[in-house]
Formats: C-alpha cells, structure tokens, sequence
C-alpha cells in the first residue's frame, strides 16, 4: 500500500501535510532555509510587524512537564526584510507561508501590500498573539476582526487564511465563522497559544519567565484537547468546506491523526519543534505512516473529519 502524507490547502499542494507553527524556529534567514531543507510540507514565516522587534527581555520561554509557556513578544526581522527573502526561499520548492501580524489595522494593510509583491503561497493574518504586553488579541473582537479582513481581502492577492486564538465557548465559535464566511477566507488555522498561563516554580518561590509578571502563552502537549476542539467546531460549522490548519500539541504521529480525524487539513508543530530540532518532522511522519498503514489509510483525506460520535 502507497502512502502519501501531501495535502492541497487553498489550491496549493503541500508535499507533507506537517509544517512549522510561525513562531517556533521561523525568525531568521537561515532558520527560514533549515526548514527549506528539512522534511516539512512548507515553509511558514515568523508572524511580521512593520519594523523589526527584538521581542520581550529574557527568560521568555520555558518548559515544563506536558508543555511550555512563552512570552516571546513577536521578535521578526520586519516584514520589508521577509519580503526580500520569501522569492529566495522559492528555490526549496515547497509552499510558503506569510505570517502577518501588527498592532493597528494600518500595520496590516501595509504588510498585505508589501508582502503581496512577495508572492507567497499563501498569506495568514494572525488574529490571535497572546504575548504584547498592553494589546488585546484581535481575534476576540469579532467586529474589529470582520473590518480588518474585510479591508485586508480587497487587499491581499493569495490565497488569505486566519490564525484565531482559542475559543471555549460554542457561541464564540459560531462568531468567528460567521465573520469568516462574511469575508471569505481560503484557510483556518487553529490554534495559537493559550494566552496569559502562569507558571511557578515553588522551590524558587519566582514565576519561571520575565514578561508581564510571569505570564504567557501555553503551549505544547497540556493543550491538545483545546485545539481538537476548535478543529472540530470549525469543521462542523463550515461543514467541511474551508481547510484547517490544526496547531497545539503535537508531540506524536497519533496527535497528527487526532487533528486529522477532527476535521485538519494539515498541522502545525511549535513546542516540539523548540524542544527536539528539525528531526521533529521526520519522526512524527514515520509514526503518522505506521498508523495509516495500521489502518488501511493512504493519504490524510481519507480520515480527515472522520472521527465517530457517540
């Protein structure tokens, strides 16, 4: 029996459906061609603001048993630099992914335009970094999001997807995908972190990263069930016709096959990615194969959505 792990999000065709979270191992040049090289499906770039940012003082990452909680402050090159590196970055033959993000709608607006010349494959607006100390998370606003993409969709050229937060609430899940069926959106990623975890260390008695007194986004292993939930819900609610990313806590193939059984196109790896290196890709891959093998599955879409209720 063939396998084949490729995906197609938006028209584009992925040679694996697993790739890099943006964020994790995605800032610089070299970093953005180690994943040119590696075994993932695509190449996803550090979420961008117009200048670049160093990010908040350090420590602002740390692990723990079951998962990580980081505080980064979206430290990025600037988008005018990843703009000149996105045709370079063409030459691994795999999709790439622009992250943008900003802290106003012009921040936006001016990184669509200037990315669009770029040409990635496709473009995802994050609606959803839990970690500037004073902003708020777009994606919690639904009418200030429904204006951003509205304005950035007569804007952007590629296919455009989100990055949502978390959602915990059924009602909010309906929100959002009314705003993206509103807008028109090639693709869901979800999700980012979950904002504003604390960690302790009780020996010390002293949270474990510096930013906003201690806390951070969580993420890792602790917070899969969330994210298999915000998969499902949104693959119900858009009955299966727009792609998901699926992102949190991807440790194994099994958690692969979990995200895709919820309704994922494809899945993003950020914790793990930190914590092993690239060789991430290649393990969960052999183990997504043993798995589909296991079951008499040839390519993710033939489980994606799949999963039974009782």
């Amino acid at each position: 029996m063939s396998i084949n792990l490729s995906t197609v999000i938006a028209g584009v065709r992925f040679p694996s459906c697993l790739m890099n979270a943006a964020g994790a191992c995605c800032v610089t040049q070299e970093e953005l061609e180690a994943l040119g090289r590696s075994s993932a499906g695509a190449i996803v770039t550090k979420s961008m603001t117009p200048h670049p940012r160093t990010g908040n003082p350090s420590p602002r990452y740390y692990s723990f048993e079951g998962g990580s909680i980081n505080s980064m402050g979206l430290p990025n090159l600037g988008y005018p630099a990843y703009a000149r590196l996105i045709p370079e970055l063409k030459r691994f033959g795999k999709p790439i992914i622009a992250s943008i993000a900003g802290f106003r709608s012009q921040d936006f607006v001016e990184a669509a335009q200037v990315i669009n010349t770029a040409n990635p494959d496709l473009m995802e607006i994050n609606l959803s970094c839990p970690n500037i100390p004073g902003e708020p998370q777009i994606g919690y606003d639904f009418e200030g999001s429904k204006r951003l993409l509205k304005e950035l969709r007569s804007i952007v050229q590629v296919p455009m997807g989100v990055k949502l937060p978390p959602y915990f609430d059924p009602a909010h899940h309906e929100a959002m995908a009314e705003v993206l069926n509103q807008v028109g959106v090639a693709f869901v990623s979800v999700i980012n972190s979950l904002g504003n975890g604390l960690v302790v260390d009780p020996e010390k008695e002293l949270v474990v990263i510096k930013p906003k007194g201690g806390f951070g986004g969580i993420g890792g292993k602790i917070i899969k069930p969330v994210a298999l939930a915000n998969v499902r819900a949104f693959w119900k609610l858009f009955q299966g016709q727009v792609p998901i990313i699926g992102t949190g806590g991807v440790v194994t193939g099994t958690d692969v096959f979990e995200h895709l059984l919820c309704g994922a196109s494809a899945v993003q790896i950020g914790t793990t990615l930190v914590e092993e290196g690239l060789g991430a890709f290649e393990r969960i891959e052999k183990e997504l194969q043993g798995i589909f093998e296991k079951k008499g599955y040839q390519s993710p879409v033939d489980c994606r959505g799949a999963l039974r209720e009782l």
